[in-house]
This record gives structure tokens, sequence and C-alpha cells, in this order.
């Protein structure tokens, strides 16, 4: 699946509804350029699973986790979304050194990796690969595979 996206607003929107296909234990692996719209799309993400908390990179901290509020709006289990970003990492023994592996098999939420490409090494079986491509005229492409 391919979107262009002409604004971080539309790209807001298209991770809220994308969120809405999600059923738990559903690893995304986002990977583009700095300000290529990773977090735009997170914060998206967050909305559609009824998160209404207030979203932000966790470059520093490498991950936080939202706890999902109202799940009678999901027809799902999901309980979580855990957001990680290995901007600062170097390989994933680094990503498992604070626990995350756990978060890649739980079937009770989704996590998003941003800057995934960093961390290939422990990419699960099964995720969701979503690239992020800086177009001409500040529109993005982005890449669902």
């Amino acid at each position: 699946m391919k979107f262009i996206s002409e604004s971080e607003k539309k790209t807001y929107g298209f991770a809220k509804k994308f969120a809405k296909q999600l059923r738990g234990g559903e690893v995304l692996c986002l990977i583009g350029d700095l300000g290529a719209g990773k977090t735009a799309f997170t914060k998206g993400l967050a909305a559609g699973l009824g998160i209404k908390s207030i979203i932000t990179s966790p470059t520093f901290v490498l991950m936080k986790n939202y706890p999902i509020e109202n799940k009678k709006s999901l027809k799902s289990k999901i309980k979580y979304l855990a957001h990680i970003d290995a901007y600062r990492l170097t390989g994933g023994e680094q990503l498992a050194a604070i626990g995350a592996l756990d978060y890649l098999s739980d079937l009770d939420g989704v996590t998003v990796i941003e800057w995934a490409d960093r961390v290939r090494d422990i990419w699960p079986k099964k995720m969701i690969k979503i690239e992020f491509k800086i177009l001409k005229d500040d529109k993005r492409e982005i890449k669902v595979s």
C-alpha cells in the first residue's frame, strides 16, 4: 500500500485510519529520514487507538508506553502502544537490554519502532515495514509492506 501525504495533518489522518486495522501483536517498523513523518504517523496511530496522551519521540528514554483507555471503541484486545525510538542506537542488543523484546512478542500491544533500520537485527519475522520518503513540494510517500 502506498499513500502520498501533502501535510503532517494528512499523515496523522492516514495513521489514525490505519490504526483501526490493528488487532494486537503488531510491530510497526518505521524507516525514513529526519522530518519524513514518522512521529506524525505515530501520533495519528495513537489517536486511532484511542490514546489521549501527548505523543513525543522517546529519543532519550528510548521507549514510552501508552495505555489504551477506551478499549470499547476498538474491535480488538489492544491494551497499550509501545513507542520506541532507535535513533541513538547502533543495534538490537541495546534495545534488548532495556527489555524491549518482551513488547515485540506481546499480543496485547502494538509496538512502533522509529528509526527501525538501526535495529533491523531484532525485527520479528512478522512485522509491518513502513517507509517514509520526502518528495518535492513537502509531500511524503508512505509505503506500507
